[in-house]
């Protein structure tokens, strides 16, 4: 089973996302972290990505297309793939549609956790106190989540149309939103 989790910075992606890994025996693909892995091997690529996240902007498309095709061709990975705040744009949304077609694969379920700007805030700010991450200040936390909500509202739009989509309150406790997944996936 492939799946969407989307939602702003903040939402609780990457929480559902290790849940439904372990409950799915999938395999999660968060482009965030490939991302902070570039920092943190300080490789060029890396030191722009930490410039662009800095600034509160999203690192551009074809760098993180590039690094999500090894995963989507990975033949252990196969309809067994949870992406965790990919795709961020249109563009991206419309690569992911072409590489799964050329992986005779199909996305299950899309997930989009919408949660509010303050408890976003909030969260974030909690988890720079346990998870001491760079790009977790306020500037760039309402940077980020504006620019998100700016670009994402293409991809919203372009699955929202879709049976398999589901808006679920991302300012719910945890508990109740994992609850809610599994209603849906019924697994």
């Amino acid at each position: 089973m492939n799946l969407i989790l989307f939602g702003p910075p903040g939402a609780g992606k990457g929480t559902q996302a290790k849940y439904l890994v372990k409950k799915l025996n999938g395999f999660q693909i968060s482009t965030g972290d490939m991302l902070r892995d570039e920092i943190k091997k300080d490789s060029d690529i890396g030191k722009k990505i930490i410039q662009v996240m800095n600034d509160g902007k999203f690192v551009n498309d074809e760098i993180v297309n590039d690094l999500i095709k090894n995963s989507i061709f990975d033949p252990k990975k196969k309809n067994r793939l949870i992406f965790d705040g990919y795709p961020r744009s249109l563009s991206q949304a419309k690569n992911l549609d072409l590489l799964l077609k050329d992986t005779n694969q199909i996305i299950e379920y899309i997930f989009f956790l919408n949660v509010n700007k303050e408890t976003i805030i909030k969260r974030i700010q909690k988890r720079k106190n346990i998870e001491k991450r760079s790009d977790d200040d306020l500037e760039t936390i309402l940077k980020r989540h504006d620019t998100y909500m700016e670009t994402t509202k293409p991809v919203l739009d372009f699955y929202s149309k879709n049976e398999n989509f589901y808006e679920i309150d991302g300012s719910s406790e945890i508990g109740v939103i994992t609850a809610k997944i599994d209603q849906i996936i019924n697994v």
